[in-house]
């Protein structure tokens, strides 16, 4: 029998449980899928908690990759034997998931199943970021907080291919290293710095362009500080949490802005999904983005693996593998 991470009622990582779970045939406009790796993100989190409330009980995740092994009625285009990724289907936290057809993309050849797993998620918001909310440009002035993480380094590679100006936070020199490899001109350590005041020193008192900010509560007030007159900050995240009640006024100090975008409003039509993820997929196969695979956890040690992201002893992205 086929095995999943069910959570049946909310909280921390203890709540998760492997349990049994075959989702059977699948149905009209679904594929059958034995997935070959799962991908952690921190929405997996929020479910988890409660802080995105979802109805109970449910298989978590969302994000995978894995070969079709049955095509329900009324799919074209997909065939058994494919291999195929996906970002937002709920309950990928799975050895057999059943995805609608609408969300999965051919994964190209010359990209393992892992790295196509590791790359949807992370990679379509790095790409939806500087491709969507807001047309990067040369010269860019750009802070990009945890620089070393999973989109983090995606995100500092496609600001440097664009021509952008990159200063990255991190917590430690291991950070600051794979930060710097991935193309970041300057990285604060924010657990030894005012990032803030570094930003302004480092852009000469001016600030920069924009901030993407996927930390939330902790980073806000600083992430607006950073900021030159009517520079945008990203907010794409809360990994410390969300940010209290704002009083919209405080913008007319600079004029600033201020974004809450989500992957699903940059995906939602099929034609965008493909341009995205082909986009990623396509530069991932000629070489020309690197994804770092900074864990594997078997599917059966999700709590450890969602400990270890909590508590932001990883770096890159981490995958769960069925088996």
């Amino acid at each position: 029998m086929a095995t999943a991470i069910w959570v049946r009622e909310t909280g921390g990582s203890d709540v998760l449980r492997v349990e049994n779970h075959d989702p059977g045939p699948p149905g009209v406009g679904t594929v059958r899928v034995r997935s070959e790796a799962a991908g952690l993100n921190f929405i997996d989190i929020y479910l988890r908690s409660g802080l995105y409330p979802r109805p109970l009980p449910f298989v978590l995740g969302l994000e995978g990759a894995g070969v079709i092994e049955e095509v329900g009625p009324e799919v074209a285009d997909l065939s058994v034997g494919q291999r195929v990724a996906w970002s937002s289907v709920p309950g990928s936290y799975a050895e057999i998931v059943n995805a609608p057809a609408a969300q999965l993309v051919a994964v190209p050849d010359g990209v393992a199943s892992d790295v196509a797993a590791a790359s949807m998620l992370q990679g379509m918001t790095a790409h939806y970021l500087t491709h969507g909310v807001r047309e990067t440009r040369p010269g860019d002035a750009v802070l990009v907080h945890a620089a070393a993480g999973g989109v983090g380094l995606l995100l500092v590679q496609m600001l440097k291919s664009m021509g952008a100006r990159v200063i990255g936070t991190c917590s430690s020199e291991e950070k600051e290293t794979l930060a710097r490899g991935a193309g970041a001109d300057e990285v604060i350590r924010y657990t030894e710095t005012d990032f803030a005041e570094e930003t302004r020193k480092l852009t000469s008192g001016v600030g920069v362009d924009v901030v993407y900010d996927a930390v939330g509560k902790t980073t806000f007030e600083a992430s607006l500080a950073s900021l030159r007159p009517r520079g945008l900050l990203c907010l794409y995240g809360q990994a410390s949490g969300p940010v209290p009640p704002f009083e919209l006024g405080r913008l007319t100090a600079g004029s600033f802005f201020i974004t809450r975008p989500s992957l699903v409003n940059y995906t939602g039509e099929r034609a965008e999904l493909e341009m995205r993820a082909g986009a990623v997929l396509g530069a991932v196969a000629r070489g020309e983005l690197d994804v770092r695979i900074g864990a594997r956890f078997p599917l059966t040690e999700a709590a450890a693996a969602h400990d270890a992201l909590e508590g932001r002893r990883t770096t890159g992205k981490v995958l769960l593998i069925p088996g």
